[in-house]
């Protein structure tokens, strides 16, 4: 099941970033995500158990970002990414968004074709983006309207 985050999905939200993600973030930023684009802050539940998240940020009227995704290992490769990103472009659609982008490591092979695979291309290199000073592609995609 895809909701909106609540709340009291903090904890559980955080442990899955903690674990699954490189970059370690600050509770703060989720907190921000979460007061400021409530609409763009979905997560997956299965059995009450929050297993996946996705969150985004509005940059202009038209243009939106995605910030993180990041499902639990156990349930990755069960379309849960997918079906969390399509939710989020419904939203975005919604709000008339018609661009969105997001940043991956270059050597993130996997993130690189799932994002392929839903229409993103890559149109930039980012140099040192990551807090390691990792390099980032920068991906974009258009949104058609309904």
């Amino acid at each position: 099941m895809i909701r909106k985050f609540q709340a009291t999905d903090m904890f559980s939200t955080i442990r899955i970033a903690s674990e699954t993600l490189t970059e370690q973030y600050s509770p703060n930023l989720f907190n921000y995500f979460y007061e400021t684009f409530p609409e763009l802050f979905l997560v997956s539940e299965k059995h009450h158990k929050i297993i996946g998240f996705i969150t985004g940020i509005q940059l202009t009227e038209e243009i939106a970002r995605i910030v993180m995704l990041s499902i639990l290992p156990s349930y990755q490769r069960q379309n849960i990414a997918t079906e969390l990103l399509n939710e989020l472009i419904l939203t975005l659609k919604e709000k008339k968004i018609k661009q969105i982008s997001l940043e991956v490591k270059t050597d993130n092979k996997k993130a690189i074709l799932f994002y392929k695979k839903h229409g993103f291309t890559i149109i930039d290199t980012i140099e040192k983006f990551y807090q390691n000073g990792e390099n980032a592609f920068m991906m974009k995609r258009t949104l058609q309207p309904y």
